[in-house]
């Protein structure tokens, strides 16, 4: 597949909302493919469509590879949508592709319960905490035009 360039700060895109995805078709497959490929060439764990530049409703995202030697199981979720989260939040220090070498202490709820359609059509559900969580609450942000840095000022 092919590594796509990642939306940096300044870009207006990153500030936009995502349209849901209605079809996957084999357009939608090759994009979700490439955002894995572009995530991991650039030693990412997460990644948004808005961030290559598409409105989509797309997020990209993979934890295992730098817990377990390298080991890579990419996720690929569709119209992602959090339908639950924990009152207890955590204090993480996140970084974001699009916002190089910025890295800054953000609060988020420590367990969320993700629902999104994966790239075969199969309806599905994450219940992540911890790590897991923070990724899908920041990767999810980016489809409604958020970014990391946006959230520094609500918690001020």
């Amino acid at each position: 597949m092919a590594i796509r360039e990642i939306r940096k700060d300044g870009d207006e895109i990153l500030h936009k909302k995502c349209r849901e995805v209605e079809v996957i078709d084999e357009k939608i497959k090759e994009l979700g493919q490439d955002m894995l490929d572009t995530m991991y060439k650039y030693d990412g764990i997460g990644l948004a469509a808005s961030q290559v530049g598409m409105l989509k409703r797309i997020i990209v995202y993979d934890i295992s590879y730098i817990e377990e030697d390298g080991k890579k199981e990419g996720h690929i979720l569709i119209n992602p949508k959090i339908t639950s989260r924990s009152k207890n939040m955590i204090e993480v220090e996140e970084g974001c592709l699009s916002y190089p070498d910025i890295y800054e202490n953000v609060l988020r709820h420590e367990k969320v319960t993700v629902e999104y359609t994966d790239i075969n059509g199969k309806r599905k559900k994450i219940y992540a905490k911890d790590i897991e969580a923070v990724v899908l609450q920041h990767e999810i942000d980016h489809l409604d035009g958020i970014v990391f840095l946006d959230r520094l000022s609500e918690q001020k």
